[in-house]
């Protein structure tokens, strides 16, 4: 962790707000608060919460923060115009399709103002379902089709980037993504990543008909071959699951979500890997984050800490929809230690706030946890 506060604070505004990020700004300016341009907007209240001095304090509860919300009407509407061109170049090349978003920005734990938006473009004139379910074997679906779900995609693919440069002229097409196809600039005000699906009828969805509970098939461009998504469950879930405990799982993983994005460290944990860590944590802890912020910051450490000891347990703990470990890869494990190391020291510093003077930084992380887990600002 970086220990320049300054820094660190002037980062945050600048995801939140769009205000310049660069070092010349950050060297002009004295404190986060003088470098405040003006076209960033006025100070958010995390800015003026605690007092003068409690800037690791101020930094931790801006960090778990939500965006503010228009900002993230700008990222819907920007997916939206990306949409509404598409639907009817697709069309008139014979392909129907529908859109939906997945991803941090419909889930609300997105940390950026400028956050890429995921607008799954999904085919609806094709899909494959479990034939194991209850409409499958009441013989709902009809006659199996003589296509596959890589050749539909793969036309859907190509039709996508031959369509984006067309309908956005000024805007910069990335092609080479395995799952997306990214589009920026130009008059978009944020990048949207359009993925290719089609619909996957799960033995669940079969059952319920609720879109939970409904799958995709999603294309790799790279490998030519389609894999199973359940984007629509994975929202739900954390968003059910958040919704009970008035927030404080969303708070958690933003906070995460930004120290990793401030750390000097390498953590290569994705947005998605971070989600599904925190979705074990303790609710009942986290709770208490409608009350005071800073007991999401001391669950948020006791957490991670008991998993990077506990090598075992984490092994064990599936994503949320439960389709894979979430530590299926060994390097997973040091981003783990890397991210809980800077959550340690971002609770050391908070501690040694509450009431300056009288803290000894050489108490344990257990006594920190307990005085800044009661602590509200």
């Amino acid at each position: 962790m970086t220990t320049d506060i300054n820094k660190r604070l002037i980062q945050l505004r600048a995801r939140r707000t769009g205000m310049s990020t660069g070092m010349e700004a950050f060297a002009k300016a004295g404190s986060v608060f003088d470098s405040i341009t003006e076209d960033a907007a006025g100070p958010e209240s995390w800015e003026i919460r605690g007092t003068a001095t409690q800037q690791w304090t101020k930094y931790t509860i801006g960090a778990m923060e939500a965006v503010g919300k228009t900002y993230t009407k700008v990222s819907l509407a920007t997916a939206d115009r990306v949409a509404d061109q598409l639907r009817g170049r697709l069309a008139a090349a014979g392909i129907k399709v529908e859109f939906k978003l997945q991803g941090s920005v419909p889930l609300d734990v997105h940390i950026k103002r400028v956050s890429d938006v995921d607008l799954l473009t999904i085919r609806t004139d094709f899909l494959t379902y479990s034939s194991n379910g209850v409409k499958a074997r009441l013989g709902k679906y009809g006659n199996s089709s003589d296509t596959s779900s890589e050749r539909v995609l793969a036309t859907l693919r190509t039709q996508v980037e031959l369509d984006l440069p067309e309908a956005f002229p000024a805007a910069d097409v990335d092609k080479s993504g395995a799952k997306a196809v990214k589009i920026s600039g130009g008059s978009l005000q944020r990048s949207v990543d359009v993925v290719p699906a089609h619909w996957l009828d799960t033995e669940p969805y079969q059952l319920s008909e609720r879109e939970e509970d409904r799958g995709v098939r999603i294309y790799n461009k790279k490998t030519g071959e389609t894999i199973k998504n359940q984007p629509f469950l994975h929202i739900h879930l954390i968003g059910s699951r958040c919704n009970l405990i008035q927030g404080g799982l969303r708070k958690a993983i933003r906070l995460c979500k930004s120290v990793k994005a401030d750390s000097d460290r390498d953590i290569q944990l994705s947005s998605f890997d971070i989600t599904s860590i925190m979705y074990h944590a303790d609710v009942n802890a986290l709770r208490a984050g409608q009350f005071t912020d800073l007991a999401v910051l001391a669950e948020t450490q006791r957490h991670l800490d008991a998993l990077w000891k506990d090598q075992a347990r984490a092994e064990k703990l599936l994503v949320p929809d439960g389709s894979r470990r979430i530590f299926d890869a060994p390097e997973k494990r040091n981003w783990l230690g890397l991210l809980s190391k800077e959550i340690d020291e971002l609770l050391s510093n908070v501690y040694m706030e509450i009431e300056p003077g009288r803290r000894s930084p050489n108490q344990t992380l257990d006594v920190k946890r307990s005085l800044v887990q009661a602590t509200a600002i």
